[in-house]
């Protein structure tokens, strides 16, 4: 019999509070989402293979279309889960007017900022530390170091140099950024060291002092920003990751800018794609999510004829194929969500106890479910981030009063969400009087 050793145990109740803490707001949580997924294992399993692909040194892409409901966002936060699973740094990107498709440096910063490994948020340093100490180590097991500070300072910054050294061709700052980065964080100037990370992140408040003391010239701009994403890629990897898997979520948000954004927008993602393809991107995966309109409309990519033969399907029949250039999410219906209620059980009763079978049974589920879908126009697939609220706050109430019986007690009631319904779920309430 297997026994789950008591830190493995803490480890996963753990997990499934943030779970269960993460659906209770409405949010998608951070980890574990492989334990509330259901009916996308084929679509997962393509995403797995090409990341395995990517881990060997290719660059890959994929887009996902579906509607509101479908689950776009979930899926691709699971992609990068799998992704971190698999050994890759992740970062998810949102599109939004502070980071549009249209300024490729905006973009950059965002990946920077939202940079993810299995071990850190927020880790940009961690990794850059984690390349910068394997230097050394490999140093000094070569004994190249001569058993001197200096001289293994001198030997790591000509390491540094010559792992870069593609990239400093056309831009000589990146490198310069973190051979000032390693002095100071050797010297004990942790100011300068702190403002080097924000250089190469492109945060707007590092100033002129910092590139004075590094000897740079210019910033991460427009022009650059590529450049340096190819740096932070090989940084990445020369850390001992596999690469790095960027989502881009909400594509559908370019349709609304005016017509010269959006081309630029366009040609931002034609200059990815035609990366990845040629080769020049290694060890990085890109994921970005789009409703059918941004792929269909006149004002979305078709409106660019090139891009749009690059990344459109062949639809023949009712058989999906994931392995195309698009995974087509379809709505979620009753069966996966009452699927995903009964997996809210399970983690819910590892976060707390187990859970009354008898008042959370299968007919609640599924008259709790026609409730809320009532009450929004029939549409299940509009309904599953505010079921899964309500459905922790029936948990809830069952763990907490032994004679609470949701059966007798439940009633969907509107009114206390109002403020926080998306115009989505707004535009399908059904408004009672």
């Amino acid at each position: 019999m297997n026994i789950v050793a008591p830190d493995q145990k803490e480890q996963r109740r753990h997990q499934s509070l943030n779970i269960i803490n993460a659906l209770r707001r409405g949010t998608v949580p951070t980890d574990g989402l492989e334990r509330i997924v259901v009916g996308l294992d084929i679509e997962e399993n393509v995403i797995s293979r090409q990341l395995d692909y990517v881990a060997d040194g290719g660059g890959d892409l994929k887009f996902i279309r579906g509607d509101f409901g479908s689950g776009k966002t979930f899926f691709v936060a699971r992609a990068l889960e799998i992704a971190g699973n698999k050994g890759f740094a992740t970062s998810h990107v949102f599109i939004s007017p502070s980071a549009p498709l249209s300024k490729p440096k905006a973009l950059y910063q965002q990946i920077c900022a939202n940079l993810k490994t299995i071990e850190a948020d927020h880790a940009l340093k961690t990794i850059v530390d984690n390349w910068i100490f394997a230097i050394e180590e490999r140093l000094i097991s070569t004994g190249r170091d001569g058993g001197e500070n200096a001289v293994l300072e001198a030997a790591t910054e000509k390491e540094i140099e010559a792992a870069l050294a593609g990239i400093s061709e056309t831009n000589t700052g990146l490198s310069a950024a973190l051979r000032t980065y390693y002095r100071a964080n050797n010297a004990g100037d942790f100011p300068v060291a702190q403002a080097a990370i924000g250089w190469i992140a492109a945060e707007p408040t590092v100033g002129r002092d910092f590139k004075q003391k590094a000897g740079i010239k210019g910033e991460v701009d427009d022009n650059t920003a590529f450049s340096f994403l190819l740096g932070l890629v090989e940084i990445i990897h020369r850390a001992g990751y596999k690469g790095l898997a960027i989502a881009i979520d909400e594509l559908e948000t370019t349709q609304g800018l005016q017509r010269n954004q959006r081309e630029r927008s366009y040609q931002t993602l034609a200059r990815i794609i035609d990366a990845l393809d040629g080769g020049r991107m290694p060890h990085c995966y890109f994921l970005f999510t789009g409703t059918p309109s941004f792929f269909d409309s006149s004002r979305g990519i078709r409106s660019v004829t090139p891009l749009y033969d690059r990344i459109s399907v062949v639809e023949t029949d009712s058989y999906k194929n994931p392995r195309q250039p698009q995974i087509h999410l379809t709505r979620f219906d009753n069966g996966k969500l009452e699927l995903v209620a009964l997996k809210v059980i399970d983690v819910y009763s590892q976060a707390y106890r187990e859970v009354d079978r008898e008042r959370i049974s299968h007919r609640f589920i599924r008259a709790m479910i026609k409730k809320l879908t009532n009450r929004f126009g029939g549409r299940v697939d509009i309904i599953p981030r505010i079921f899964l609220k309500e459905f922790i706050d029936v948990l809830d109430k069952c763990e907490i009063y032994e004679d609470y019986n949701p059966a007798d007690n439940y009633e969907f009631d509107a009114e206390h969400l109002k403020g926080e319904l998306k115009a989505e779920e707004e535009a399908v309430m059904v408004v009672e009087f």
